[in-house]
């Protein structure tokens, strides 16, 4: 089953020829999700060949404008293609009234239905789930209201072993019992242990999105022991100052928070401009945490 991140922006607030601000898209299962909307990131999904249409959900961490100003182009786009499917939104709560006021201005009737989620400031909480999937929000540490999200598959249940269960005398309503974990006595009283039925299911696989923040310690007992885990990392060490000051976190700042959470891998972006070259920043995040990576446009990780 795909599950994979496709960086369409890694960049911070102002957009680069070579870098875009932050904008990303998860495939799960073949449903696509995005998370975040800067400014220019319809015209990265048609570079990489992504079709819009096919997303279904769209994820906004906060409202600064490097995270949510190419929203509005990516609905009218969706609506002036003749989009059918509804679209739900997902962000703080004031970003109903701005979309609503934009779509007013320009007299704009949408064609397909547009639902919006506010998202509760300063919790985790579920504000999405389907029968494999389910969306987590992150509280961060910003200079305004921001949330992460995590996407963590939801369990599976075990798996039958076809051809030791056909010759059994199981009842209709034991099957599913017996996904659950359950053993089964039959008729002439042999007890049949669950391992002896099933397999175990596939491990379920995660992906969390920190968005803008400091460092922040009260998100590692979220983020504990995830798959893949993408930790913005605006500055170098030697801007720490800076990194405090702005609410933004250093390349081992992330590469703490990702050890310390014991994750698989660690993606790093949303880059100053000051820096051209990521290799530094990927070296000093790798003296902390070895298994890090850049968050370069274009790049998939698969989990």
């Amino acid at each position: 089953m795909t599950f994979k991140v496709t960086i369409l922006g890694s960049n911070s607030a102002i957009p680069t020829i070579k870098r875009n601000p932050t904008s990303q898209l998860v495939n799960h299962n073949e449903r696509l999700f995005l998370i975040d909307c800067a400014e220019g990131t319809q015209l990265q999904l048609r570079k990489y060949r992504i079709r819009m249409q096919r997303i279904g959900h769209i994820f906004i961490s906060h409202l600064h404008g490097d995270h949510f100003f190419g929203l509005i182009g990516l609905i009218s786009s969706m609506h002036l293609l003749g989009r059918k499917k509804e679209l739900h939104i997902y962000g703080p709560g004031p970003l109903e009234n701005i979309l609503k006021v934009q779509l007013e201005a320009s007299q704009t009737e949408l064609v397909y239905p547009l639902h919006f989620h506010p998202i509760k400031e300063g919790s985790s909480e579920l504000i999405y789930e389907n029968d494999r999937l389910e969306v987590v929000t992150i509280p961060l540490n910003h200079r305004i209201p921001t949330s992460g999200f995590l996407f963590r598959e939801k369990t599976s249940k075990r798996k039958l072993i076809k051809d030791v269960v056909k010759n059994m005398d199981i009842p209709s309503d034991m099957f599913a019992k017996i996904k659950d974990g359950a053993d089964f006595t039959d008729a002439s009283g042999k007890l049949y242990k669950n391992e002896e039925m099933t397999t175990a299911p596939p491990k379920s696989r995660s992906y969390a999105y920190c968005s803008d923040t400091s460092y922040f310690e009260p998100v590692i007992p979220i983020i504990y022991k995830t798959d893949l885990l993408y930790h913005e990392a605006t500055f170098m060490q030697d801007r720490a100052d800076a990194a405090a000051e702005k609410f933004h976190a250093t390349t081992v700042e992330a590469a703490t928070i990702a050890k310390k959470s014991e994750v698989n891998k660690l993606i790093i972006g949303h880059f100053s401009t000051r820096y051209d070259d990521e290799e530094p920043l990927l070296k000093e995040a790798r003296e902390v945490f070895q298994n890090t990576d850049i968050a370069t446009e274009g790049k998939s990780f698969s989990i």
